[in-house]
């Protein structure tokens, strides 16, 4: 059984779910008495990190769901704010397995996901960590949208790994239409260390517009020694950032 099999639902042999089905679990009910509080901002900071040690404690799926809300909203002072996630943290890792699908539902909808990743990289080994960062990055596309935050967390996030599958879920965002965007992607390629990628790198570079994102790629490819295609090198002289030059075995150097 992998990992995306472990929380598909079923109510019997039929698929159907139960006829008790709808009625609130009991850890369904301990979360929901403390939920709304630890969600509140307006609350009373005690009662607040009461509902949220409260729900810290019970370790389940439930009380994960409820302890995820408290990422959604900071607050002042900015010590109370961090302790508070702080203990939501703790309190859902305390969960283990069963918190991975309200993460997962949770990371559907979020604006940030930095709490998120930092949970999954804390429950999972790092393939299943991968294989979760690349199935919630794969809803994003290329084009304009107004909050990008989670994309670029995950990008950021795969770019501190090395994935046989990682450079075929980032490479199209070496043509997104955010600069950030693109140059965490370049990051996330460049890790890999796999010099399969020099071809769209080399692309990238032919029609990056930055000069951030350009001396990133060139930077790059210098750094792991690869050598240009013949039939390439003129084509990138002419793009490349200022100080940098094409040797006779096309390499990538740097003027002195």
């Amino acid at each position: 059984m992998g990992l995306f099999d472990i929380f598909k639902g079923g109510g019997g042999k039929s698929g159907k779910p139960s006829r008790d089905s709808a009625k609130p679990t009991a850890a369904a009910t301990a979360a929901a008495k403390w939920a709304e509080k630890a969600a509140d901002r307006r609350a009373q900071n005690y009662d607040r990190q009461e509902a949220l040690a409260a729900l810290a404690e019970m370790g389940t799926a439930e009380a994960v769901a409820a302890l995820l809300k408290r990422f959604t909203f900071t607050m002042d002072p900015s010590i109370t704010d961090q302790e508070e996630k702080d203990g939501a943290y703790n309190g859902i890792l305390k969960a283990g397995q069963a918190a991975i699908a309200p993460v997962r539902a949770f990371a559907t909808k979020a604006e940030s996901l930095a709490w998120p990743i930092k949970i999954l990289k804390d429950l999972l080994e790092q393939d299943a960590y991968v294989e979760e960062l690349i199935l919630w990055l794969s809803r994003w596309d290329t084009e304009y949208a107004k909050f990008i935050d989670a994309k670029l967390q995950m990008l950021s996030a795969l770019s501190e790994c090395k994935h046989d599958k990682i450079a075929a879920a980032v490479t199209r965002f070496l043509e997104d239409v955010n600069g950030e965007a693109r140059f965490h992607a370049v990051n996330a390629v460049l890790a890999q260390e796999d010099e399969t990628a020099l071809g769209p790198l080399l692309v990238a570079l032919e029609n990056e517009e930055s000069f951030r994102v350009k001396n990133k790629i060139a930077d790059g490819i210098l750094a792991r020694g690869w050598s240009l295609p013949e039939d390439r090198r003129d084509g990138v002289r002419k793009v490349l950032p200022p100080g940098f030059t094409i040797d006779g075995e096309g390499k990538l150097r740097k003027r002195a």
